[in-house]
């Protein structure tokens, strides 16, 4: 089976591509645990699918230093959990040709949120998922296509999913001959909350319809879930995936190789 997995937890689970994927997932016949910050998101998300096929846990995964009771309260209430799916993410305005208009909490939170959040997530679930050996898990994390290729208006967002996609990149390798596999998931820009006014008011009222519909992004994603893809560029994210980033990606497992076969 491509996809094993039977419960699985998304974080950031309450609206956009989260959402969409956990109920998607459900239809499939998985049971998820949903997590986000909003309890009013998460409890009607539950009444919809029904207590039988999810659940759900309050937590901000910003607070770093609560994630580690955060999963063992987790595993201890789901001993055949299998799957995290770590899907959380902020982006903001940040552009330093106008120095004046930068907010460093901002721009702390943001690397703290899409990607010091998703290496301590891994560190605290990692001892639960190996030491069911020979048990198929799996670590599921939502990069981007900014990752690849960066834009200008959201420097430091581009940079925090870099540093995502080049974690991930070692993780996998590092976890290779375990019984947990990795999957990076690239999304192009999805019509969701992440770009309405609300969160990106130099956007407006426009930047809620911005690029693919959900519905689309889902129905892709789940193909490549299901067909046990462990790289799943979605839409435009293509574009640079198969074209040098696989190159790239040759030359890093080169020289993964030649530190192996060397004294290093």
């Amino acid at each position: 089976m491509a996809f094993p997995y039977r419960k699985i937890l998304i974080l950031g689970a309450t609206s956009g591509i989260g959402r969409a994927l956990a109920a998607s997932l459900i239809q499939d016949g998985r049971f998820v645990i949903a997590v986000g910050r909003r309890k009013e998101h998460l409890d009607s998300f539950v009444q919809e699918q029904g207590t039988d096929k999810a659940v759900s846990f309050q937590f901000d995964i910003s607070r770093l230093d609560e994630i580690q009771s955060f999963v063992k309260s987790v595993t201890s209430s789901h001993p055949d959990l299998d799957c995290v799916f770590v899907n959380s993410g902020i982006q903001r305005r940040s552009v330093f040709s106008e120095p004046e208009t930068i907010s460093m909490s901002d721009i702390q939170e943001e690397m703290t949120v899409n990607y010091i959040s998703y290496v301590a997530m891994a560190k605290e679930f990692l001892p639960f998922f190996m030491a069911k050996e020979n048990t198929p898990t799996s670590l599921i994390f939502t990069s981007s296509n900014l990752a690849l290729v960066p834009i200008l208006r959201c420097s430091n967002y581009c940079a925090s999913k870099a540093a995502l996609h080049q974690w991930i990149l070692c993780l996998r390798e590092q976890l290779k001959g375990t019984n947990t596999k990795v999957i990076e998931i690239f999304p192009p820009i999805v019509q969701t909350e992440l770009h309405d006014a609300k969160h990106q008011p130099d956007m407006g009222q426009a930047g809620k319809s911005f690029g693919i519909p959900v519905e689309q992004f889902t129905e892709e994603t789940m193909e490549r879930l299901q067909a046990g893809d462990e790289q799943i560029p979605v839409g435009l994210s293509k574009i640079a995936f198969e074209s040098w980033e696989q190159q790239r990606q040759g030359a890093f497992h080169r020289i993964v190789e030649l530190m192996k076969s060397s004294e290093f």
